[in-house]
């Protein structure tokens, strides 16, 4: 069984994170969206509060599930037995970053990575924009799954 990992903080997930999503679980049998617990980042929702909006996103995908990760990503890789991570690339910028991260991680555990390019239409979103956006009064319908809109809408109102 070919498992693949897709992680990250996904404060709020986006339909970019979600494309990614549905396209890692057409090339893998089973996919795991890992949510990393930073306690050194400061969060807009609890990992908890992710880890539910997560599952309801993926819920319609059958061999996506959500799970959750402290430490280094190719520990959980091990234990899980993950052969490949699934990282989106949205620009270049994002490409130098990742391709150190995926040698690291080929080094320390022979965990492959793949990246996949974001579709164009989410080329420019991320988790921060959408968050400040919407802390703004800005609309961000479209840019993330109802769901997490519904839960973003409701955070930003009792947050003002």
């Amino acid at each position: 069984m070919r498992i693949a990992v897709c992680p990250g903080s996904f404060d709020p997930c986006t339909n970019g994170h979600l494309d990614v999503f549905t396209r890692a679980a057409a090339l893998a049998d089973r996919v795991i969206v890992a949510v990393l617990i930073n306690r050194s980042k400061s969060s807009l929702f609890t990992v908890d509060e992710r880890i539910e909006m997560l599952r309801e996103v993926v819920a319609p995908l059958g061999n996506v599930e959500v799970d959750s990760f402290y430490g280094l990503l190719v520990d959980y890789c091990k234990d899980h037995d993950v052969q490949a991570i699934v990282k989106g690339l949205r620009a270049v910028s994002d490409f130098d970053y990742e391709l150190q991260m995926a040698q690291m991680n080929y080094r320390l555990a022979g965990v492959e990575t793949l990246f996949v390019t974001t579709n164009p239409l989410y080329s420019y979103l991320s988790s921060s924009l959408v968050k400040e956006v919407a802390k703004h009064g800005g609309s961000v319908a479209g840019l993330v799954p109802d769901t997490v809109l519904a839960r973003l809408t409701d955070k930003m109102a009792s947050d003002a």
